[in-house]
C-alpha cells in the first residue's frame, strides 16, 4: 500500500555509486529542487534514496534522470508498502491474546521500510568487479593514456609529448566535468568535480599538462579507493540477509516440497532438518533440539526448544529434526526488521553528522575564496610570479575538498551500528550512539528487566475464602493477561486442578492492577497499597500478614471484591544471573544504577540490596517519568524495561532501552533494545557508544589534520597538484578505513 498524504507517495530507490557523504549532498540537492518532492532521505551506506514524490508535479523518471545525470546509478525500489512494527518472536508476540493484559499490546507506525524480497532490483553495477564499474573503467582508460602520453613523448620531442598529454587530461576529464556542470545547473557548484575540473584545466593553460593528466588519473584511482572501502561497510550490513536461506521445505498434504523462502506464508507448515537454517520466524509443532540464535542474538550457547516455544529466521537448528509453524512472512520476520532497523538508523543523521554537514557548506565556499586569494594576492601585492601562485591556487582548491570529513561520522555511526546488531544491540539512530556515549545513569525497571520476569507463586493466604475460590476468581481476573505476573497466578491454579470462574471485561489498571467481571460480579487482582487506600477492602490484619510477606522480598497482590478481600498471593521473581554483574560493569564505566519499580519499598529494597544499587519504590507510570527527568538535570540517562508501564519513562529518557522479550510498545517507545535480555548488555551498548563517538574524533582529526598540513606546504610550494589529490582522496580513504575497525570492535569486552 501507497504511503498517501498532502506530499503523495513515498517512493524509493536503490543508487549505487555513492561513496561519501558529498555525494549524498550532490543527490539529496538534485531531486530536493524538483517539484513536488519532499522529505528526501538518504542513506549512503545503503545506497538507499527515499523521498515523498507527487507524481501528478514530477515523474518518477525524472527523479531518476537527476540523479543519472551526476553520474550515479539508479533502479526504483517502487512505492513503499505499509509499514510493520518491529517485533520480536517473544512468546507474547508469537499469537494474538485475548482479555486483560498488564503488557496489552496495542497498534503503532514504525519507522521502517519493508525490506525487497531480493535484491536483482538493484542497478546492474551492484556485484561487479571494480574494473567493470564506470568509476574502474575511467582509472583504467586514464592510466592508458597517461601511459600512451609517456611513451608518445619518449618517442618524440617534448612539445608534441606535451599535446599528448593535453589530450590525456581532456578525454579522461570529460565524465568529471559532466558531472560536475550537471551538479552546478543544479545550484551545487561547490563540488569535488568541479574543483577537479578547475584544476586540471588551470594546470593545462600553465603549462602543467603532464601534472594535469596525473592528476586526473589520481582522482580517478580515489574514487574507486573510496567506492572499494565503502563497499566493505556495506557488505556487512548486506550479510544479515543472507543468514536467512533462500529455500525451504514446505509440508503439503503429508510431502514436502522445496520452495522460495520469500514465499512462505503465516500459517504453512515447514520441516527443518538437522544443520539447516531456520528459513522463517515460527513455533514449533513437533520436535525437540538445540537451536543455535547467535548469527541473530549473538547468543553462542544453543538453546533447547521444543513444542510450543517461538524460534529466529536464520537460527540453526543443531541437532533433531524440527516442524514449524510460520508465524511472520519473509518481509516481517526478524532478520528483515534488523535490517530495516540498521538501515533507517543510518539514515537519522547524529547531531555531530548534521553540524559537519552544516560546516561544510560553508567551508567549501571559504575554501574556493582563500584560493582565490592565493591566486591573486601575491601577483598583485607584492609582483610574484603568476605561474607560480596560480598552480598553488589550484593545488589549494583540490586539498580543500570537505569528502573525508563528511564521510567521518556516517561511517563510523554505519559500521557502530552494523556490530552491535551482530552482537543484540540494536539502536534506532546515529543520534542514539551520540546520546548512549554521553550517559551518567542508568534507570532499570525490576521485574522482566533486571529480574527473570518469570516470578512463581510461593504463598496463598485465604481470608474470607477458601484457596480453590481464591485461585478461581483471581485466574479468572487474569485470563489471557500475558503479564508474568499473570501467568504465574494461571500456572499455580492449573497445578492445584482449580478451573477458572467465567470472566469478561477484563482491564489493566495501570499501576494498580487487573480488573474483570467474574461470574457476575466484579472483582479485582491489585497491589495491597490499591486494596487498602483507594477500595477499602484490606482490613489491618491482611495489611499485617502483606506487610510480612513483602518484608521476605515477595511481591503481593490481594485478590478481592467490591466488599471484602478473598485473600491474598505473594510471588517472588529472581534476579537475572547477570545483573549484579551488569551494575557492577556500570560502575567501572562511572555509570550509576538506579532500579525504578511500581513494587513495594521492602521488596524493592531486597532486590536492589542484593545487586548493590540505588532503588526508587511504589511508583506510578508518572512517578517513573518525573524520576527520570529529576536524573536527567545531573546528566544524560537511560532508561531500560520492558513493560507498557515504561512506555513514557522510555520515551523521556535520554535513550530508552527495551530488552528484546518486551512489549509491543515498549519496543516501539524504546531507542533501541537488548535482543539476548542480558543486564551487562547495557554497559556493552555504552562502550560500542563510546568506541563509536571516539572513532568520529578520530576521523575528523584525520581529515581535518591532513588538510591542514597540506594546505600549508602547498601554500609554502612544497606540495603540489598530484600531492593534494592524494591528500584528499587519501584522508577519505584512511577516515572510511578507520571507521571499519568498529566492525571487530567486541563491546562485551572490558577495557
Amino acid at each position: 500500500m501507497a504511503v498517501e498524504d498532502q506530499a503523495g507517495e513515498r517512493r524509493e530507490w536503490t543508487v549505487s555509486g555513492m561513496d561519501c557523504g558529498s555525494c549524498a549532498i550532490k543527490v539529496r540537492g538534485a531531486v530536493e529542487r524538483l517539484p513536488g518532492v519532499s522529505q528526501v532521505n538518504i542513506a549512503t551506506m545503503t545506497e538507499r534514496l527515499s523521498l515523498m514524490l507527487d507524481p501528478a508535479q514530477t515523474s518518477p523518471e525524472k527523479v531518476e534522470a537527476a540523479v543519472k545525470s551526476l553520474g550515479y546509478g539508479i533502479a526504483p525500489r517502487g512505492t513503499v508498502k505499509e509499514r510493520k512494527p518491529f517485533l520480536l518472536p517473544s512468546d507474547a508476540a508469537a499469537a494474538p491474546q485475548a482479555g486483560p493484559s498488564h503488557g496489552e499490546t496495542i497498534p503503532f507506525d514504525e519507522r521502517v521500510r519493508d525490506l525487497p524480497e531480493d535484491r536483482e532490483d538493484d542497478p546492474a553495477e551492484r556485484g561487479q568487479p571494480w574494473w567493470r564499474r564506470p568509476k574502474g573503467q575511467l582509472v583504467i582508460v586514464t592510466g592508458l593514456l597517461l601511459a600512451g602520453a609517456w611513451g608518445f613523448e619518449l618517442l618524440t620531442s617534448a612539445d608534441v609529448g606535451r599535446w599528448a598529454f593535453v589530450l590525456a587530461t581532456v578525454i579522461g576529464l570529460a565524465p568529471v566535468a559532466g558531472r560536475a556542470f550537471a551538479a552546478a545547473r543544479m545550484g551545487q557548484p561547490f563540488t569535488i568535480e568541479m574543483l577537479m575540473t578547475i584544476a586540471a584545466l588551470g594546470a593545462l593553460v600553465i603549462d602543467a599538462a603532464e601534472e594535469a593528466a596525473l592528476v586526473v588519473f589520481l582522482f580517478a584511482v580515489g574514487e574507486v579507493l573510496e567506492g572499494v572501502a565503502a563497499n566493505r561497510a556495506r557488505a556487512s550490513i548486506r550479510a544479515l540477509s543472507n543468514l536467512v536461506p533462500k529455500t525451504a521445505l514446505l509440508e503439503v498434504s503429508g510431502t514436502t516440497r522445496q520452495v522460495d523462502a520469500a514465499s512462505l506464508q503465516v500459517g504453512q507448515v515447514v520441516l527443518v532438518r538437522p544443520g539447516d537454517r531456520i528459513p522463517a520466524d515460527g513455533e514449533i509443532l513437533e520436535g525437540t533440539s538445540g537451536v543455535d540464535e547467535s548469527p541473530v542474538t549473538g547468543e553462542s550457547v544453543p538453546k533447547t526448544k521444543g513444542p510450543g516455544e517461538p524460534v529466529f529466521a536464520g537460527s540453526i537448528n543443531a541437532e533433531a529434526a524440527l516442524r514449524l509453524r510460520v508465524t511472520r512472512a519473509a518481509e516481517d520476520n526478524t532478520i528483515a526488521r534488523i535490517i530495516r532497523l540498521v538501515e533507517e538508523a543510518e539514515s537519522a543523521r547524529a547531531p555531530t553528522e548534521r553540524f559537519i554537514d552544516r560546516f561544510s557548506r560553508i567551508y567549501m565556499p571559504a575554501v574556493v575564496g582563500v584560493a582565490l586569494l592565493v591566486v591573486l594576492v601575491p601577483p598583485l601585492a607584492f609582483g610574484q610570479d603568476w605561474g607560480t601562485w596560480i598552480y598553488r591556487g589550484l593545488a589549494l582548491l583540490l586539498i580543500g575538498c570537505p569528502c573525508a570529513l563528511v564521510i567521518s561520522v556516517p561511517a563510523s555511526i554505519a559500521s557502530a551500528l552494523s556490530s552491535g546488531a551482530r552482537r543484540g544491540l540494536l539502536m534506532k539512530a546515529g543520534a542514539v550512539i551520540e546520546a548512549t556515549a554521553k550517559i551518567t545513569r542508568v534507570a532499570y525497571d525490576k521485574t522482566g528487566t533486571l529480574t527473570v520476569g518469570r516470578p512463581q507463586v510461593t504463598d496463598v493466604v485465604p481470608l474470607s475464602a477458601d484457596m480453590p475460590e481464591l485461585l478461581a476468581v483471581a485466574a479468572a481476573v487474569e485470563a489471557g493477561s500475558s503479564h508474568p505476573l499473570a501467568e504465574a497466578i494461571s500456572a499455580r491454579a492449573e497445578a492445584e486442578g482449580v478451573q477458572p470462574l467465567p470472566s469478561s471485561g477484563g482491564k489493566a489498571l495501570p499501576g494498580k492492577g487487573v480488573e474483570a467481571l467474574v461470574a457476575g460480579e466484579r472483582a479485582w487482582v491489585g497491589s495491597p497499597r490499591f486494596a487498602a487506600a483507594e477500595m477499602g477492602v484490606l482490613d489491618s490484619e491482611g495489611i499485617h500478614r502483606a506487610t510480612a510477606l513483602e518484608e521476605e522480598g515477595k511481591t503481593v497482590v490481594v485478590v478481592f471484591r467490591p466488599r471484602h478481600a478473598l485473600g491474598l498471593l505473594a510471588l517472588r521473581d529472581e534476579p537475572r544471573a547477570d545483573a549484579r554483574e551488569g551494575i557492577r560493569q556500570l560502575k567501572d564505566l562511572g555509570v550509576t544504577s538506579v532500579m525504578l519499580t511500581g513494587d513495594n519499598a521492602r521488596t524493592a529494597a531486597a532486590i536492589a540490596g542484593s545487586l548493590d544499587m540505588e532503588h526508587r519504590a511504589e511508583l506510578m507510570p508518572d512517578d517513573k517519568v518525573a524520576e527520570v527527568r529529576a536524573m536527567a538535570e545531573a546528566g544524560g540517562v537511560m532508561m531500560v524495561g520492558d513493560g507498557i508501564n515504561d512506555a513514557p519513562a522510555l520515551a523521556t529518557a535520554s535513550v530508552g532501552v527495551s530488552m528484546g522479550s518486551g512489549t509491543d510498545v515498549a519496543l516501539e517507545t524504546a531507542d533501541a533494545a537488548l535482543l539476548r535480555n542480558r543486564v551487562t548488555d547495557v554497559a556493552a551498548q555504552i562502550r560500542l557508544a563510546r568506541a563509536a563517538m571516539g572513532n568520529i574524533r578520530q576521523n575528523v582529526a584525520i581529515a581535518l589534520g591532513l588538510k591542514g598540513v597540506f594546505l600549508v606546504t602547498t601554500v609554502l610550494g612544497f606540495t603540489g597538484l598530484w600531492i593534494a589529490i592524494l591528500a584528499d582522496t587519501g584522508a577519505t580513504v584512511l577516515v572510511t578505513l578507520n571507521a571499519l575497525r568498529l566492525l571487530a570492535f567486541n563491546p562485551e569486552r572490558e577495557a
